[in-house]
């Protein structure tokens, strides 16, 4: 597992990394987005969204539907484990179908079904440092994620760990 720390100092700076994980990210991608509530995931999800080509009013928080697909260039599958009970009641809304498929998923609340994740993903877990400001801690599981965050890293200028 390779990790990649980015501080995002305003919401441009995450507008910034969003769009190169737009541009990076491949078909099938899953990300997983942790982080406590009001960390930013919704906010980051609704950035990748827009630099996908999704109108920006149209992405929202699945909280209480759990899953959103959002057309862009590529389908966006907005997926929510907050309010799921158990890592079997995730499974039954069927993600493994919409991990094999030509989009990206982004998982908000990840931690909560962490156990059934696929083994390759991208992990963003998201800390608030300030009223505008964020910390981005990106893990990635998998040669294919390890290669991104390399690329990721040296598009946003900034050095790699680990």
């Amino acid at each position: 597992m390779k990790e990649w720390i980015f501080q995002a100092q305003s919401e441009q700076d995450t507008d910034r990394l969003a769009g190169a994980l737009a541009r990076l990210l491949p078909n099938g991608a899953v990300v997983a987005l942790m982080g406590t509530l009001g960390a930013g995931k919704t906010r980051l999800v609704q950035a990748i969204a827009r630099a996908e080509g999704v109108p920006a009013d149209l992405p929202t928080s699945p909280t209480f539907v759990l899953i959103h697909e959002y057309p862009g260039r590529r389908p966006i599958y907005h997926m929510d484990a907050y309010r799921i009970q158990s890592e079997q009641e995730f499974m039954d809304l069927g993600p493994e179908e919409y991990w094999e498929g030509a989009g990206i998923s982004l998982i908000e609340w990840a931690d909560r079904v962490a156990g059934c994740l696929p083994a390759d993903r991208l992990e963003i877990q998201i800390e608030i440092t300030g009223p505008q400001s964020r910390g981005f801690r990106c893990r990635a599981f998998g040669p294919v994620y390890e290669q991104l965050l390399a690329e990721l890293a040296n598009h946003m200028n900034r050095p790699i760990c680990g």
